[in-house]
C-alpha cells in the first residue's frame, strides 16, 4: 500500500512534465534510450573515480548517484508518456524491458569497478550479488508471465533498487565532505571498525543484494504454489 501511494504521488507530481512531453511528441523509446545513456554516464563517473580519484574521495560516488536517480526518472516517464500519449506497443514494452536490464548491468559494472579499484573487495562481492539478484528478479517475473502467471510480488523491485542505491550514493558523497572519506568508527573491544564513510553506500548495496535475491526466490516459490494450485495467481 505504501508503494502504491508513493507511486501515485510521484506520478501526480510528474504529470505536468508528462503532458509537456506528450504535447511535443517525444517518443517513449527516446526516453528509454536516454535512461540507458544516463546510466552509462553514471558508470563512466564511477570508472573515472576509480582511475583518477583517491581512496576516500567520494565525490564521484555522489555524482554517480545523482545521475542514477535522474536516469530512474526517465524510467518512470517513458511508461507514463506511452500511456497518456496513446503510444503503447508490444515492441515498446520489450524495448523498455531490455534497455532497463542493460541500464542496471552497466550501473553495477561501474560500481563494482570502483569498489574493486579502491580495494573494497567484500563490498564488490555484494555489489555483484546485488546485480545477480536484480537480474533474477526481472527474469523470474518475465518467465512467469510467459507462463501466464502474474508475478509482481516481492520487496526489492527495480524502483526500490534504484532509489536505494542512488540516494545512498548521494548521501555518501555529501557526508564525506563534512566527516571525510576516510572516517572510521572503532569500538575498543573489537579488532575492526564498525563503520566508515563508505558504509553509507556499501551497506544499502548489501541490503539490495540480500533482498533482491530473496525477492527472486519469493517469486519462484509464488509460481510453484500457483502451478500446484495452492495459491491464487492474482
Amino acid at each position: 500500500m505504501l508503494k502504491e501511494s508513493g507511486q501515485k504521488a510521484a506520478y501526480k507530481i510528474l504529470q505536468p512534465l508528462v503532458n509537456m512531453l506528450v504535447r511535443y511528441h517525444v517518443s517513449p523509446n527516446m526516453l528509454t534510450t536516454a535512461g540507458l545513456v544516463l546510466n552509462v554516464v553514471a558508470a563512466v563517473l564511477f570508472v573515472i573515480g576509480a582511475e583518477q580519484g583517491e581512496r576516500g574521495d567520494m565525490r564521484f560516488i555522489g555524482w554517480g548517484g545523482f545521475i542514477i536517480l535522474v536516469a530512474g526518472l526517465f524510467d518512470m516517464l517513458d511508461g507514463q508518456v506511452a500511456r497518456h500519449g496513446n503510444r503503447t506497443s508490444r515492441f515498446g514494452a520489450l524495448y523498455d524491458s531490455v534497455l532497463d536490464r542493460y541500464s542496471e548491468l552497466v550501473m553495477f559494472l561501474g560500481i563494482c569497478y570502483y569498489l574493486v579499484s579502491h580495494h573494497y573487495f567484500l563490498s564488490s562481492i555484494f555489489a555483484f550479488l546485488a546485480m545477480v539478484g536484480s537480474m533474477m528478479v526481472s527474469y523470474t517475473r518475465a518467465r512467469a508471465e510467459g507462463l501466464g502467471i502474474p508475478c509482481a510480488v516481492g520487496l526489492m523491485q527495480r524502483p526500490e533498487r534504484i532509489i536505494l542505491i542512488g540516494t545512498s550514493a548521494i548521501v555518501c558523497g555529501v557526508v564525506s565532505t563534512s566527516i571525510g572519506g576516510g572516517y572510521k568508527l572503532h569500538v575498543d573491544f573489537l579488532p575492526f571498525h564498525i563503520f566508515e564513510t563508505m558504509s553509507i553506500f556499501t551497506v544499502p548495496i548489501t541490503v539490495v543484494a540480500v533482498l533482491a535475491n530473496y525477492t527472486a526466490i519469493t517469486r519462484l516459490n509464488h509460481c510453484r504454489r500457483v502451478l500446484a494450485g495452492n495459491e491464487d495467481p492474482t
